[in-house]
């Protein structure tokens, strides 16, 4: 049978523009659920997050405005997987919860499908039997580098590292349903292959 609202995860290694296509997809009458969007939620100035890490890494990882201090914690997250262990623990709850919550709602509402936009799905392997069918955003590594340096400003080393840290390619290609290719291609050619996707699955 065949589940309403239809739950679709989407997913793409830094840079591939994943968020982009998550933007089309809510434009074809998708509810779109963010888990990065809920991670920077959590641990923006008084988010959820804020007491726990400061009790599990101390004041050095919180900044002056009273966020987490990205650029420390990601430092940190990358030279000791145990630190990242422990962030993972305390933001994984919260992402879990307001997810629910936004979920609820959608459904609520009428929406005849979910985006569960998450960064790391294939990595987590605990999405396969909460979802209906996985678009994969997918773009050649240098392009990634290119987009994320212009946007975010970081060395190449940094990205390579997160890169690294991800699925690779063809094991993120290897768990879609559908893989939608953004290089190369203009914003409007984008939107087609998001609306033809869309089209698939009843959008």
């Amino acid at each position: 049978m065949k589940r309403f609202p239809l739950r679709i995860g989407l997913t793409g290694g830094i840079g591939s523009g994943k968020s982009t296509v998550g933007k089309i997809l809510v434009s074809c009458g998708a509810a779109l659920i963010d888990a990065d969007q809920i991670a920077r939620e959590v641990t923006a100035p008084q988010g959820a997050a804020i007491p726990l890490i400061r009790t599990h890494f101390g004041d050095d990882y919180i900044d002056a405005h009273g966020a987490m201090d990205r650029e420390r914690m990601r430092a940190a997250a990358f030279s000791d997987p145990g630190a990242r262990a422990r962030l993972e623990a305390i933001i994984h709850p919260l992402v879990t919860e307001h997810s629910e919550r936004l979920t609820r709602r959608a459904t609520e509402s009428g929406h005849p499908a979910l985006i569960f936009d998450i960064p790391l799905l294939v990595e987590s392997g605990r999405w396969t039997r909460q979802l209906d069918a996985v678009i994969v955003v997918d773009c050649p590594p240098e392009t990634q580098v290119e987009r994320v340096m212009a946007r975010n400003h970081l060395p190449r080393e940094i990205i390579e590292q997160i890169m690294a840290s991800q699925a690779s390619r063809s094991v993120r290609r290897g768990a879609a349903d559908m893989v939608i290719f953004n290089a190369d291609c203009t914003l409007g050619e984008l939107h087609t292959q998001v609306q033809q996707a869309a089209q698939r699955f009843g959008l």
